[in-house]
């Protein structure tokens, strides 16, 4: 039986930049909504709109119908799912557990076993569409777990997103993801030299990105991004930092599986140089900044624009 929203008991934790959204559309579609995170002043605005707090992980658990956690690394989520207080320790019989977090698979299927025993039912959801698709409730979501369980979260799971597939089993949302994030690696360094190539040959860039947006060179990252790069907006909706933990995920999942995934790794140790430059709060669109700092300026001949003048 499909759960609906209104009047369920839901336990949210993890309230950040992408959390408090989701949250938020749970709360309008009248849940019964429990929050936590480990900074309470991110939850403050949830709970002024009738939210209720509760004190850890598995307490806000406790007695919820569904849990859905949004936290950052995959420590995390170990630690609120399976540490001795945790949600699957304290959560009740029947109870559906979903992380949305982007974490690894194997650890969603650690988690799904765990479950299992105790009679929960747990799906990995983890989300695409950044903090603009979670502020409007049209994020891509990306399941895995069991037909059943899938079918009994989706109203809910429907709050949060438009594109919303079950994938597989327990593990296959993760997967996904990491598919997801790989094709984003290096599509984001194509995107910089794209904008790189566009100022050093003197072209007017909003003019450029109104021609190939719509065609072939069309991309999420270009038409929501690049702008964003041009108006030196470098505000996170997705953080440098939670991008490198993807990589490395996918790195790690691809190694174990033989695969080469040489744009991956590219990307992700020229995200590393900007984490090491003290980037790594920004978002993932800053990665132009790395292209400001290490394209030298023209020799001479054509035009004397370079990237660093994006945003001045």
């Amino acid at each position: 039986m499909a759960l609906q929203p209104s009047g369920t008991r839901i336990a949210f934790i993890g309230t950040g930049v992408m959390g408090a959204s989701m949250a938020r559309h749970l709360l309008r579609n009248g849940a019964r909504l429990t929050v936590y995170n480990r900074s309470r002043s991110k939850a403050e605005p949830l709970l002024a709109e009738g939210a209720t707090w509760a004190d850890g992980p598995g307490l806000a658990a406790a007695e919820a119908d569904v849990v859905i956690t949004m936290v950052g690394f995959p420590s995390d989520v170990e630690e609120v799912y399976l540490g001795p207080d945790g949600i699957v320790e304290r959560a009740k019989p029947g109870a559906y557990l979903i992380d949305m977090t982007t974490s690894d698979p194997e650890l969603a299927q650690r988690i799904w076993s765990a479950a299992q025993a105790k009679g929960l039912h747990a799906l990995d959801a983890p989300v695409s569409g950044g903090d603009v698709g979670a502020r409007e409730g049209t994020l891509t979501i990306m399941v895995g777990g069991l037909q059943e369980d899938f079918e009994a979260v989706l109203p809910i799971l429907r709050c949060m997103g438009k594109s919303i597939i079950l994938q597989g089993g327990p593990g296959a949302g993760q997967h996904t993801k990491m598919v997801n994030q790989i094709a984003i690696a290096s599509n984001m360094m194509g995107v910089c030299e794209a904008i790189s190539y566009t100022l050093r040959a003197g072209l007017d860039p909003r003019r450029v990105l109104e021609s190939i947006t719509g065609g072939a060179a069309g991309s999420w990252s270009l038409s929501h991004l690049a702008p964003r790069m041009l108006d030196g907006d470098f505000r996170p909706g997705f953080y440098i930092k939670h991008f490198i933990k993807d990589m490395r995920i996918a790195l790690e999942s691809a190694q174990r599986m033989g695969l080469a995934v040489p744009g991956l790794a590219l990307a992700k140790t020229l995200y590393e140089e900007l984490e090491a430059a003290g980037d790594g709060d920004l978002g993932t669109q800053a990665l132009l900044r790395w292209y400001e700092r290490h394209i030298a300026a023209p020799t001479g001949g054509g035009t004397e624009t370079s990237t660093g003048e994006v945003g001045r």
